[in-house]
């Protein structure tokens, strides 16, 4: 099936629209993907300023980086577009060596000058996810000084030493990916970079090229002939913006789509009969927690936030309310990052909770609020946990909100309770152990809301010391080892209590093979699906 860039658009809008005759799409077209997905989170695709899942999930087949993760192996980094990297005995400078003979869809050469104009240009235009190159001490000032080329190998000067690890994890992001700098130069408007072209345009060496996108409706990616990783197993993915479950279902259950990936668990259990469908549990990188604001007297006592972490019927949830979509996870790095540890030490047991609240001291009952968000979900999850508190004394009053409310509470620290997920903004343990398990500043005026410890006023003493070293550790086992410390002392002395980590179910037909959506660490993969 060869496709044109009219032909494709063509087909897309048919696809969008509904028109597509039945006899084409009762069955896919063997070299083609279907995907039914809620795709309206995209806010750009240009790859230094997409942040979103879905941008990040196109993205993630039509650009590579210098070093990738293997979606065949969870966490493990292999060559990208440097064939080789490393970092000198003076723990700050890097290199990277970048492979030879690799193209853009352009035809142009990768060069070392495109891979260091990458990264200057997405500290440059400074967008949402450059923080995740610029906590190196990068500023649109000194990056020219700082990234610079030497031959075919791009040398990186970070502002003092880090883990390597942490460095290298943080050059699998899509923020770091790489571009074709004089495609995208040439495009340039009013000292954009090219920023407006790449909202709609692709300029990557990946393994797909963009041929149409519609915000809010759908994308058509076609694959490269000789990309440098080998060819793509499909020639071509369309993406069909369906934002309702029961709509990717039916789709799915016609034979009109290969994959749907927002089915509810009710769908997930009606389509579990059907021979001709298969539905894929991987683990995603959210986590649900409770937080308990420590300006309130009675959630600073150990022996209440104790209690609490024994009063609430984790696996019950899981097994009922959450089936299939997430798992008991009492720590705040999902599985699938380095260090991330799987035990679950509390269960359900009113009588150990009513223990320590008699040992707390505090008056009983205990009048507590929380806050959460107006979701279904969530609610449920509220009040289930409202109701085992309330068996062991403490009352649970529910603050329902939007969104937009419940988060301005929980970042003004005005919350006592409040029932959130947190989600991994770069695949390294730091992104999560910064957040829940550093606070710098505790007080009011410090403002730092990116730190979640903060946001619940609590001061979390000696660990925040020892994320400090654990993100300087060179050596990776002993990283890894500091980091399951550091989450069992947060676990059991916190005032935050973990409770589940996501797990995605995709729904696909039954002929569909090899679709990796990346785990809790990456993006989507395309290139390795086979019909």
């Amino acid at each position: 099936m060869h496709i044109t860039r009219r032909t494709a658009s063509t087909i897309l809008i048919a696809l969008l629209s509904g028109t597509m005759p039945a006899a084409l799409l009762a069955e896919t077209p063997a070299d083609s993907l279907v995907i039914a997905s809620a795709i309206d989170d995209i806010v750009s695709i240009d790859p230094h300023e997409a942040f979103e899942f879905s941008g990040v999930d196109l993205n993630n087949n039509v650009y590579d980086t210098l070093i990738e993760l293997d979606p065949t192996r969870e966490g493990e980094l292999i060559p990208g577009l440097a064939e080789s990297w490393s970092v000198d005995d003076d723990g700050v400078t890097y290199r990277f060596k970048i492979k030879s003979g690799v193209t853009f869809s352009s035809g142009n050469p990768l060069t070392a000058e495109d891979a260091a104009g990458s990264l200057r240009r997405a500290v440059k235009l400074n967008k949402t996810p450059a923080f995740i190159l610029t906590q190196f001490g990068f500023t649109p000032e000194n990056v020219d000084q700082l990234i610079t080329v030497e031959g075919d190998t791009v040398v990186m000067k970070t502002d003092k030493p880090y883990a390597p690890t942490f460095v290298y994890n943080c050059l699998t992001a899509g923020v770091a990916n790489i571009v074709d700098m004089k495609t995208v130069m040439e495009h340039e408007k009013d000292g954009d970079m090219g920023n407006a072209w790449l909202r709609e345009n692709s300029a990557g060496t990946g393994a797909y090229v963009l041929k149409s996108y519609k915000p809010n409706e759908g994308y058509i990616i076609e694959a490269r002939q000789g990309h440098w990783r080998g060819d793509a197993k499909l020639k071509t993915v369309f993406m069909r913006h369906v934002p309702e479950p029961a709509t990717q279902r039916l789709l799915l259950e016609k034979g009109d789509v290969d994959i749907a990936r927002n089915l509810t668990p009710t769908d997930v259990a009606g389509v579990a009969g059907n021979a001709d469908i298969r539905v894929q549990d991987d683990p995603g990188g959210q986590v649900y927690y409770l937080a308990l604001n420590q300006k309130k007297a009675e959630l600073a006592n150990p022996k209440v936030r104790d209690a609490m972490r024994w009063a609430i019927d984790y696996q019950g949830m899981a097994d009922t309310i959450l089936k299939g979509q997430w798992a008991v996870h009492q720590a705040f790095l999902p599985k699938g990052f380095l260090g991330a540890i799987s035990d679950n030490p509390y269960s359900l047991d009113l009588e150990k909770a009513k223990a320590l609240l008699a040992e707390s001291g505090v008056t009983l009952p205990l009048e507590i609020s929380m806050t959460v968000r107006n979701d279904q979900e969530r609610l449920d999850i509220a009040q289930s946990i409202q109701n085992t508190f309330g068996q062991v004394g403490i009352n649970v009053t529910l603050d329902v909100g939007d969104g937009k409310t419940v988060l301005g509470k929980y970042r003004a620290r005005q919350h006592e309770t409040t029932l959130q997920t947190w989600g991994p903004d770069y695949p390294d343990p730091h992104t999560n152990a910064s957040t829940f398990a550093m606070n710098p500043d505790n007080s009011d005026e410090a403002n730092a809301t990116g730190y979640l410890a903060w946001r619940t006023a609590w001061d979390p003493g000696e660990l925040g010391a020892m994320t400090e070293a654990a993100v300087a550790e060179k050596d990776a086992d002993k990283r890894r080892a500091m980091y399951e410390e550091i989450q069992r002392v947060h676990r059991d002395t916190s005032a935050f209590v973990m409770l589940f980590q996501q797990q995605r179910q995709t729904a696909m037909r039954a002929n569909v093979q090899n679709f990796y959506t990346g785990g809790a660490t990456d993006a989507a993969v395309y290139w390795l699906v086979t019909k």
